[in-house]
């Protein structure tokens, strides 16, 4: 064994890494072949910089015996687990395996149904992890320490049992998850959160929420954000961004960018503003671009269906390209977030890096990244309120300001570039990478310890 490498498993959310791609329209190979940005590979940079190197462990659908890829834009390692039978054969049946009902999980349910169908709902996030190859697999590739992307997820919970059982820490960082979907989730997460090693949490409120809602201590929940690259996210000529883009040269352009879900995202809510801001400002003055696509793509382009002139380009599609996004996001004038629910979002910290001012919904996650409000970059107007999302736009697009864009890219520039997150985490993980002789010594076998 190599006792000088620092190797950390990454556990991304969700039970099967095909229901993440499925619905952004890629496939594994895609994956590994072009994807790059966002939470996951941020914090791959970061960790990296902090002298660990991450291995990113995906429970696949598809795979039938454990396998190793390579994530070719990183170089990271990817182990592919196949995921239990008996998860397949649950899952296969379920509607929605993530759905918060019996209902949304399965369709419609006959009563003498619900019992089984309920036992089912229960147990599929916490089958999803098969724990004999995650364990062997932890093990060939010499890991000291698990991170889990999201800790309101039975994921989280298998991984701290089998942490316990190997010895290993387990950290978990905050990415949006704050409900159970289960009852089986509510006795068994306040367990997991008290035997966890640590916590990434970039927002003050939702800190708050762990120490009140589990007892979790204040000095296990780190202050560790999520980081963006300022290398591919910078400000670059407007003008000639819109010419690449076909785009008005003199029109007032409003981004919007990431995973099409109407709720969580506040599409709805951005739609219904934007229909009335163009009462005061007609298209092609001003324009909406929306760049993305997710789960609600058939709702989207229904509604947009309904408003032709509105000045609303959907640009549909995942775009693998960075660069791409980043030429369009240099050719806005203003970004907008209104989401309901982020856990810490990356999508505005692109944007807020290419010189953009951000006028975003005031849920925990994006009040934290515009802590400071107009000296952030950025405005906070209530979630869920297009009256007051629409007042804002109307502010700012017949104001428009660079003040603003300049104040964004330096709370970028501060606070969540790769050299900051980098350090947030070293001192996450400064105390449990263990000792050569430690490695030498580590017994399998359970103990009531961590």
């Amino acid at each position: 064994m190599s006792t000088d490498r620092k190797v950390i498993a990454l556990l991304p959310w969700g039970n099967v890494i095909e229901d993440f791609l499925d619905d952004i329209g890629l496939t594994l190979d895609q994956f590994c072949d072009e994807m790059t940005g966002g939470w996951l590979f941020g914090y791959v940079e970061a960790l990296r910089l902090a002298g660990w190197e991450p291995v990113l462990m995906c429970v696949s659908r598809d795979a039938s015996v454990p396998a190793r890829q390579r994530h070719r834009p990183s170089g990271m390692t990817v182990c592919l687990l196949p995921a239990w039978s008996l998860y397949a054969s649950l899952a296969d049946k379920m509607k929605d395996p993530y759905g918060w009902t019996i209902q949304s999980a399965f369709g419609h349910t006959p009563w003498f149904r619900r019992l089984d169908r309920r036992a089912r709902k229960e147990l599929v996030p916490y089958l999803a992890t098969p724990l004999g190859a995650l364990a062997s697999t932890l093990r060939r590739e010499s890991c000291r320490a698990l991170l889990v992307q999201e800790y309101e997820h039975g994921r989280f919970d298998m991984c701290v049992l089998l942490g316990r059982w190997l010895r290993l820490p387990v950290f978990a960082t905050f990415q949006g998850g704050d409900r159970h979907v289960s009852s089986l989730e509510s006795l068994l997460r306040p367990v997991a959160m008290r035997a966890a090693t640590g916590f990434a949490v970039g927002a003050p409120a939702e800190a708050k929420r762990l120490v009140e809602r589990y007892g979790v201590s204040p000095r296990r929940i780190w202050p560790v954000h999520n980081p963006i690259d300022l290398e591919v996210w910078y400000p670059a000529s407007r003008s000639e961004a819109r010419r690449a883009l076909g785009l008005h040269a003199d029109a007032r352009v409003v981004v919007w960018h990431g995973r099409v879900d109407r709720r969580r995202k506040g599409l709805d809510v951005l739609i219904d503003a934007w229909e009335r801001l163009t009462e005061q400002f007609r298209p092609p003055n001003t324009q909406l671009l929306l760049i993305g696509s997710g789960a609600d793509d058939q709702w989207l382009r229904q509604r947009l269906d309904q408003l032709p002139g509105s000045g609303i380009e959907w640009v549909a599609g995942y775009e693998l390209k960075r660069s791409r996004i980043r030429r369009y996001l240099c050719a806005a004038d203003l970004y907008v977030l209104p989401s309901r629910v982020e856990g810490f979002p990356v999508a505005p910290l692109e944007a807020m890096a290419c010189g953009l001012p951000v006028i975003a919904s005031d849920i925990p996650a994006l009040a934290a990244i515009l802590h400071d409000g107009i000296n952030s970059g950025g405005v906070l107007v209530p979630a869920g309120d297009p009256e007051q999302l629409a007042r804002a736009l109307a502010s700012l697009v017949e104001h428009p300001t660079t003040t603003l864009g300049e104040a964004a890219r330096r709370t970028v520039q501060k606070r969540f570039s790769h050299t900051a997150v980098s350090a947030q985490l070293g001192r996450m993980l400064a105390d449990i990478a263990p000792t050569d002789a430690e490695v030498d010594r580590r017994d399998l076998a359970p103990t009531a310890s961590s």
